[in-house]
């Protein structure tokens, strides 16, 4: 039997759908997008075409989009572009002590070139304090990026919010929305940032791909050097296959978009409803309403994650705590909300997709509830 799987947060199977749009770059659409001639322009087409459907999902402009590797790229683009672009007005920067590590890390990064990082800490729930936001900035900051949902606890945090206070002071605001694209609405003009960043195969298209929209007005520095690919924004013949596939899953997300957050919240009550009935003791991470629809961080007391990963043979799901004989390494992301460290050694994170299916979830109970009680 094929294990259940419940970690759609790490990656998620390209849509069936997805994959069909591609097929024609594949085997027949081979153009680069570049050249004059009918391949190019068959190609082009292409490009520019998923280029507005990830625009029209988003709500923005299509010159805004720009096409990328992934989510990595994206943060890493925006990050370092807008420092190295803005480094004479200021070298501050705000983030929080709950990002993913393609931002954290490109904030190390800018430290060792002379850049100064606030990371502000959350509350209980992962929250980020809008009034400590405004607090931090000095008149040195350039920038503020802080996720727009967690990928280990699912709390969503106040983006709009937070963009009032940034472009109040002048501030450019960037949002890492990988985690949050296809289970929540995401437009930039409700968020009012200026920079936001996607990952493609967080939204059922494949992986190494992705896009970052830009607003019109906002300067980076180059990150890719080259030809004047993406409005001379990032060098690199386009891949036309993924671009493709991209378009496609975000139009998918316009078009099933009930369909899918009310299915994946019923999967995820579902789990957790069972979770809290058949486990004593168990502690749900994350905020109660202010949380993605499809995540569940369950903390399960006195027992370690790995090894209880270990005996559920026929569930796939993700650690928040690497266990070892000698010592316990607990994610940044427990650690930053104060999660009690009996509860955060234990904490394993599942996450549903739009292709869970009840009998899975209950099967996925049962292996879960076993492996407790060894």
């Amino acid at each position: 039997m094929q294990p259940i799987y419940l970690d759609y947060n790490a990656t998620t199977p390209i849509d069936p759908r997805v994959a069909e749009a591609m097929l024609p770059y594949i085997h027949t659409h081979f153009g680069n997008p570049s050249s004059g001639h009918i391949y190019g322009q068959v190609a082009k087409k292409a490009v520019d075409k998923a280029r507005q459907q990830v625009a029209d999902m988003l709500g923005c402009r299509a010159e805004e989009i720009i096409f990328t590797s992934g989510g990595s790229e994206s943060n890493n683009y925006a990050i370092k572009g807008v420092a190295w672009a803005n480094k004479a007005r200021g070298k501050h920067i705000i983030t929080s002590a709950i990002e993913h590590p393609a931002v954290t890390e490109v904030c190390r990064y800018l430290e060792k070139q002379g850049f100064e990082i606030t990371y502000l800490p959350v509350d209980k729930y992962g929250l980020v304090d809008p009034k400590q936001v405004e607090q931090a900035i000095t008149s040195e900051t350039i920038l503020i990026t802080i996720m727009h949902a967690n990928n280990e606890v699912g709390t969503i945090e106040p983006i709009a919010e937070i963009a009032e206070i940034a472009h109040r002071h002048k501030i450019l605001m960037h949002t890492d929305s990988a985690q949050a694209v296809g289970k929540i609405p995401v437009r930039v003009d409700k968020l009012n940032v200026d920079l936001l960043s996607i990952a493609g195969h967080k939204l059922y298209a494949p992986k190494g791909i992705g896009a970052l929209y830009i607003r019109r007005g906002v300067k980076l520095e180059k990150l890719i050097h080259g030809a004047n690919h993406e409005m001379n924004l990032r060098a690199g013949t386009e891949n036309v296959i993924e671009i493709v596939g991209l378009g496609e899953a975000c139009l998918l997300i316009d078009t099933d978009f009930n369909k899918h957050f009310e299915h994946m919240k019923n999967m995820r009550d579902r789990l957790e409803e069972g979770l809290k009935r058949l486990v004593p003791d168990i502690k749900i991470n994350g905020h109660p309403e202010k949380r993605l629809p499809n995540t569940c961080s369950a903390s399960f007391k006195g027992l370690k994650a790995n090894e209880l990963l270990g005996r559920m043979g026929n569930v796939a799901a993700s650690a928040g705590a690497a266990c070892h004989s000698d010592n316990i390494k607990i994610s940044s992301v427990l650690e930053a909300m104060n999660v009690p460290i009996d509860y955060a050694m234990g904490t394993i994170r599942f996450s549903v997709g739009r292709f869970t299916t009840a009998a899975e979830i209950d099967l996925a109970l049962d292996d879960i509830v076993k492996a407790v009680k060894m």
